[in-house]
């Protein structure tokens, strides 16, 4: 199998757009679910969403280790981050290049690397990005939608990024997830455009110190699309 360790070609294969501003990476008490003493119909559903898969759980994470994959044909792709975030701190390990360096400070060749960072994350972490991008978006919830997949009949959460900032504005994403608030299969539509970009599933997930996390997604075509290992969560 042929290992690959260029951004391009992972750019060609399963890369999708994401909003989240660098800046906006640091866990923040003001982006938390609220208590448990709040009335759940009180909470959005983006925040719904977050609690379902441990969001409450993520003010305690000291550190967070992962691996993106992905594979095409004979050709194999990963790189592996480890996310400090309370230290406002990441790594990034592809091959044998190692990068450490601080959200807040970064210089061309950071900057440039978490492009990166942010697009795995977010393919691992979208249910937490609903809340840290909570004032990036609009967002609209339907109960009953057939999903672009499985055609079953799920609830749809679409969000649409504002035309401003981040790495890629005026994206929109449709999440698909049932009665127990997990995200089953997602559609990213690149600038807001109708037809999709890219459709796939979200599943094999796995529970790791209160976060739950989908290890794998397939692409409505039924071709591999990234996947996680390595997943490790530190608390303090």
């Amino acid at each position: 199998m042929k290992t690959l360790h260029s951004l391009p070609v992972l750019a060609l294969l399963f890369l999708v757009a994401c909003r989240s501003d660098p800046k906006q990476t640091k866990s923040d008490p003001q982006g938390e679910v609220p208590t448990q003493g709040t009335v759940a119909a009180e909470r959005t559903i983006p925040q719904q969403l977050a609690e379902s898969n441990g969001f409450q759980h993520w003010k305690d994470v000291e550190q967070l280790r992962f691996t993106f994959n992905a594979d095409r044909g004979d050709m194999h792709f990963e790189r592996t981050w480890i996310w400090e975030p309370k230290e406002d701190r990441v790594t990034a390990i592809s091959g044998t290049d190692t990068l450490a360096y601080d959200l807040g400070n970064m210089d061309s060749t950071a900057h440039k690397r978490n492009s990166g960072f942010i697009n795995d994350r977010y393919w691992l972490l979208a249910p937490f990005n609903l809340v840290w991008d909570a004032q990036s978006y609009d967002h609209v919830h339907a109960k009953e939608q057939k999903a672009p997949i499985s055609g079953e009949t799920m609830q749809k959460l679409t969000i649409v990024y504002k035309d401003q900032g981040g790495y890629t504005p005026g994206d929109a994403y449709d999440l698909y997830f049932g009665e127990d608030l997990i995200i089953r299969e997602w559609v990213y539509r690149k600038s807001n455009q109708k037809e999709p970009s890219l459709i796939s599933t979200w599943e094999d997930y796995v529970e790791v110190e209160g976060l739950k996390l989908a290890r794998k997604h397939i692409r409505h075509d039924g071709t591999p699309g990234p996947y996680f290992s390595g997943i490790e969560v530190k608390k303090q």
